[in-house]
C-alpha cells in the first residue's frame, strides 16, 4: 500500500524515524539495460538461447494475475519500465517520505543467478552488479547494492565478490534460497571466506531456480503453497549452514535471512538443540549449540510481517528472536511492501521500533 507519510513542515529530520531498509528490489527497464556491461559473445547467446533455468514455472509467470511482477500498481513508471527501475519513482514513492538512510538492493531478475550455463551466470552476474552501481548507487548515495553471485560456481562467485568487495558501492552478497544442494555444502564455502574477508553479510532471499520444488514431493498446485513454502526454504539454509559447520570455519560470517518471515526461527532453533543433544556425535566439529550459533550469526528481515490474531503471539517471538536480530525489510516495490510506519504490531515500543528499523542494520552493514 503506499506510505501514509505527511509531517508537518517544521518537524525536523532528526526527530523522525530513520530506516535502514534490508530489501529493495530494483529492475532493468528491458534486458537492453545490461548490454553496456555485457560482450558480444554473452549479448548473443542471451538472445539467441535466453536463459536456461531448472524450474517448474520457468515458462509462465510465476505471480497471480492481479499483481503482475509481484509488484504494487502505483510502482509502474508513467514512462515505462518496470517497477523498480525508475530512480526518481523510488525516492519520490519510498526512500524519501520514508527517511530511508540507508537501502539494500536485491535484484531479482534477470541476473544469470542459477543458470544452467555457470559461464554465462557468470557474465550476467557481473553485468548486473556494474549495473547497479551506475543505474543506483552512484545516483543515491542512500543505496547500497547486492553483490548478484552466480553462486552454484563458489569460485566464480569468490572471484566477483573480490572485485568489488572492496567498493562502498556494495553492502552485502546477494544469494537466492534454494539453490541445487543445501546451502552449507562446501562448494559454496568459496563464496562465505570471501565475504567474511570484506567484512560484508550475506542475503539469503527467498526464491532461486533449482529445479527442486519447494515441497519434498512435487511442485505444489497454487500461489498460496509457494508463498508459504517460503519459509521452509529459508529453515533448511539455516539447518544447512549450521550443521555443516559454516559458522565454526567463519565466525566472522553474517547472514541475513530476507523475505522470508521470522516465525520459523525459534523452532528451528529449538528442533536442532534436541537433536543436537542426542545426535551430537555425528557432528563433532560443532562445538556449541545450533541455536548459539544461529543467535551470534544469523538476522532476519521483518518481511512479510507475521500477523497472528493474537498480536501478543508474534512479540513473544520477536523477544526470543531478540531485538537485536531483526531487521526492516520493506520489499519495495512489490505487492506485499511493508511500511516502516505502520507495518508493526501494537506493543513494539518506540525504541525496539528504532532498533529494528535502524540501529540493527546499521551494525550489520558496512555504514
Amino acid at each position: 500500500m503506499p506510505l501514509d507519510v505527511s509531517p508537518s513542515p517544521e518537524t525536523k529530520a532528526s526527530n523522525r524515524l530513520a530506516v535502514v531498509d534490508s530489501d529493495i528490489h530494483p529492475a532493468v527497464k528491458s534486458l537492453a539495460d545490461l548490454r553496456p556491461y555485457v560482450s558480444n559473445q554473452w549479448w548473443e547467446y542471451a538472445n539467441t538461447y535466453g536463459f536456461r533455468r531448472k524450474h517448474g514455472s520457468a515458462t509462465v509467470e510465476p505471480y497471480p494475475k492481479s499483481a503482475p511482477l509481484a509488484c504494487r500498481r502505483d510502482a509502474w513508471p508513467e514512462e515505462g519500465g518496470r517497477p523498480g527501475s525508475s530512480l526518481e519513482l523510488m525516492q519520490k514513492q519510498y526512500l524519501d517520505p520514508a527517511g530511508v538512510e540507508m537501502g539494500l538492493l536485491g535484484p531479482l531478475g534477470p541476473t544469470g543467478q542459477g543458470d544452467l550455463n555457470l559461464e554465462f551466470s557468470v557474465a550476467m552476474c557481473r553485468a548486473t552488479n556494474e549495473w547497479q552501481r551506475d543505474a543506483f548507487t552512484r545516483r543515491d548515495k542512500r543505496l547500497k547494492a547486492g553483490i548478484v553471485v552466480p553462486y552454484e560456481d563458489g569460485a566464480a562467485s569468490a572471484a566477483e565478490i573480490e572485485r568489488v568487495g572492496a567498493m562502498s558501492d556494495y553492502g552485502q552478497v546477494f544469494c537466492l534460497t534454494r539453490s541445487s544442494e543445501p546451502l552449507g555444502n562446501r562448494r559454496y564455502w568459496p563464496i562465505y571466506e570471501a565475504a567474511e574477508r570484506y567484512n560484508l553479510p550475506v542475503a539469503f532471499h527467498v526464491f532461486g531456480t533449482s529445479g527442486h520444488p519447494v515441497s519434498g514431493a512435487g511442485w505444489p498446485s497454487y500461489y498460496i503453497e509457494e508463498g508459504s513454502g517460503h519459509s521452509t526454504s529459508c529453515q533448511t539454509v539455516v539447518s544447512s549452514l549450521v550443521i555443516e559447520g559454516v559458522f565454526e570455519k567463519f565466525p566472522k560470517l553474517k547472514v541475513v535471512m530476507v523475505e522470508g518471515g521470522f516465525g520459523w526461527l525459534p523452532a528451528l532453533a529449538w528442533r536442532l538443540d534436541k537433536l543436537f543433544e542426542r545426535m551430537r556425535g555425528e557432528v563433532p566439529h560443532l562445538k556449541r549449540r545450533p541455536s548459539e550459533y544461529i543467535r551470534d550469526h544469523v538476522w532476519v528481515s521483518t518481511q512479510p510481517m507475521e500477523e497472528p490474531e493474537n498480536r501478543r503471539h508474534v512479540l513473544d517471538v520477536m523477544e526470543w528472536i531478540g531485538w537485536d536480530r531483526l531487521l526492516f525489510a520493506s520489499d519495495y516495490p512489490h505487492w506485499d511492501f511493508d511500511d516502516p510506519f505502520r507495518a508493526f504490531p501494537a506493543g513494539v515500543t518506540p525504541e525496539q521500533h528504532r532498533q529494528i528499523c535502524a540501529v540493527n542494520g546499521r551494525a550489520v552493514y558496512r555504514f
